[in-house]
């Protein structure tokens, strides 16, 4: 198996070392995407960049967190579903939310449900939307900015869920607590 750094500020590319530091300031620990990120100080700041782009997306928390998971359950990364759902309650999202969609059962509300079949088919599909689906999201609320949102949330989830894939990243003793495994590997 290859084996990928798991850098600190110390160890890694001097380019990566200040997003480092933040995130051991902020979370007192570097989170290990981030300590395996670094090894490409590129990768790590287009990360940080497009996650902040997309908090400032227009979404709420909720619906940002419906993206995020959504993807991150499609894409089976066992890293950043215990992280999203640190993220979650970190933001005050309702754990039926979190629940249903680490679970894929039903979201408690109709427009919620709309944003991650959305989402879903925009993974799936590849990006090649019907009409159809998209007159389903608009007419659920969502504008055709949210769906270039969505976009950009994926954007997130590629540079991070495919990361933790490569890597085998070992989740976080913060996100541990919220383990999680795609219902496959679980049975």
């Amino acid at each position: 198996m290859t084996n990928f750094t798991m850098h600190d500020e110390t160890t890694a590319p001097e380019a990566s070392r200040e997003l480092l530091e933040n995130a051991k300031k902020a979370y007192g620990a570097i989170p290990g995407l981030y300590a395996v990120m670094a090894e490409a100080p590129e990768l790590l700041k287009s990360y940080h960049a497009v996650h902040a782009q997309f908090v400032d997306s227009g979404f709420t928390a909720e619906e940002l967190t419906v993206v995020w998971q959504a993807i991150n359950v499609e894409n089976g990364c066992g890293y950043c579903v215990p992280a999203h759902t640190a993220i979650a309650k970190s933001m005050n999202v309702d754990d039926a939310i979190g629940n249903a969609l680490r679970d894929g059962t039903p979201l408690p509300n109709a427009r919620l449900e709309a944003l991650r079949d959305f989402t879903l088919t925009m993974v799936r599909d590849r990006g090649h939307v019907s009409e159809q689906d998209m007159q389903a999201f608009l007419a659920a609320g969502f504008s055709t900015r949210n769906m270039l949102g969505v976009i950009l949330g994926y954007a997130q989830k590629v540079m991070s869920n495919y990361t933790n894939h490569l890597a085998h990243t070992p989740v976080d003793k913060m996100f541990q607590p919220f383990a999680w495994q795609p219902a496959q590997a679980a049975e």
